[in-house]
């Protein structure tokens, strides 16, 4: 898989890129920092992802808002806090009655209205609500696949959708419904069989592409994998491969998955048309120890508010127009919707917006100035808070902890692996 769409990108070298572009926005589930390959872990089998940073560009200070579920998604596609839609501090449960609000306008419904397909497969986590209130049909999604919240939030009692060997040890026991897997607003499977749920989300994907394609449309997919939250999951070509436990056998299926997507862009003839941004929710799980992930040099994980509960790896990759490289600026999750807009030309909600446009950033025409450095009182360059650096360390406010994290000795000494000189070209 790796070296067919290597070698499909060698091989888009002369194509024109279309405007506004194709975008695919990747979003995994309870990824720590310090998981990838291309973050400076020793052992994870992450080839495709290791790509992405190679022949893209690699955040080492990319940040969401919350460190849970259910608000950082909501963040991810208003490009607004979570605390302005109600969605803060916890995650949605199965029954819960509220959800993301109709009147929040989503990425989704931006470049809708630019033309753009819009799809999403995977895990909403924003709510159901009353016949399907809330679910992602009703927030400018023209399709969408997959389960209205986490895959652990139904019922443990002879889980049949894991694997003998995956022990539930409980944690399941969060609803008395088994987990419905949605096909728009119609239930598909209840529950579904999560081993083989991957590969059935890839192939939603590449449809998606290819009717965009025949419509002559440009197509958003918002790809929100389950992987890698705890209990994990995989199909048979991964599960106990990985060498690193049920989490990186999750990891490395996910890996695969992203493969997949740049096979299906790439057999379409779209690479040069088509920006991928990958992220994460939040950080790993640490206090599921082996069963979760690894937040590299930074402090704990999700739920808490150190780094290495918000500070995720991203990667934004463009042939074309992103140059390869590494980025020590400021950035966040927030930021994507207005950064999307942008690039696809699309006029911008009329509605408070906590990010920003990283677009001159992304495409080297200058940076996006978001934080003020040492700033002692007012910030100078933004209405955002202030976060102050010194010397590798992060004070996080009056009478704060310093908390040292030096993101450029960590991006400097763990240096991309060796990768194809035929995607490091481009």
């Amino acid at each position: 898989m790796v070296t067919l769409w290597t070698l499909i990108l060698a091989s888009a070298a002369g194509l024109a890129a279309a405007s506004p572009p194709n975008i695919v926005l990747i979003f995994a589930d309870d990824l720590g920092y310090g998981d990838l390959g291309s973050y400076g872990h020793p052992s994870s089998t992450t080839p495709n992802l290791d790509q992405l940073a190679a022949g893209g560009l690699r955040f080492t200070d990319f940040y969401v808002p919350v460190s849970l579920c259910t608000p950082s998604r909501a963040a991810l596609l208003t490009g607004r806090l979570p605390v302005r839609m109600g969605l803060y501090p916890g995650v949605l449960e199965p029954g819960s009655r509220g959800g993301l609000p109709l009147e929040e306008v989503t990425l989704a419904e931006v470049l809708a209205a630019r033309g753009y397909l819009t799809g999403m497969v995977g895990k909403w986590h924003l709510g159901v609500g009353p016949e399907g209130a809330f679910l992602p049909p009703h927030q400018g999604f023209h399709r969408f696949l997959g389960i209205p919240y986490s895959h652990d939030q139904g019922p443990c009692q002879n889980l049949t959708c894991f694997p003998p060997a995956t022990p539930c040890d409980g944690s399941c026991d969060q609803g008395l419904v088994p987990v419905p897997l949605l096909a728009n607003l119609s239930v598909e499977a209840q529950p579904p069989w999560l081993p083989g749920l991957e590969a059935h989300y890839v192939a939603f994907a590449r449809g998606l592409m290819a009717d965009a394609q025949r419509q002559g449309r440009p197509f958003l997919l918002y790809y929100a994998s389950h992987h890698t939250h705890y209990p994990q999951f995989s199909g048979q070509s991964f599960s106990g491969h990985s060498g690193r436990g049920p989490f990186g056998d999750s990891l490395m299926e996910l890996d695969a998955a992203v493969g997949a997507l740049m096979t299906a862009v790439g057999d379409l003839g779209l690479l040069r048309e088509t920006l991928v941004f990958f992220t994460a929710d939040n950080g790993p799980e640490t206090m599921r120890m082996s069963h979760g992930g690894c937040s590299g040099l930074l402090r704990c994980g999700k739920g808490t508010t150190f780094e290495g509960g918000v500070r995720e790896p991203a990667l934004a990759f463009w042939p074309g127009h992103i140059a390869p490289g590494v980025t020590h600026e400021l950035a966040s999750s927030l930021d994507l919707l207005p950064t999307l807009a942008a690039l696809a030309g699309a006029p911008l909600p009329n509605v408070t917006l906590d990010g920003v446009d990283l677009s001159p950033l992304l495409l080297g025409t200058g940076k996006t100035p978001m934080f003020a450095p040492r700033a002692l009182g007012r910030p100078s360059s933004s209405t955002r808070p202030t976060q102050m650096r010194s010397a590798g360390s992060l004070l996080c406010g009056a009478g704060s902890t310093r908390h040292t994290s030096s993101p450029r000795a960590l991006s400097t000494a763990t240096p991309l692996r060796t990768l194809p000189a035929t995607l490091l070209a481009l």
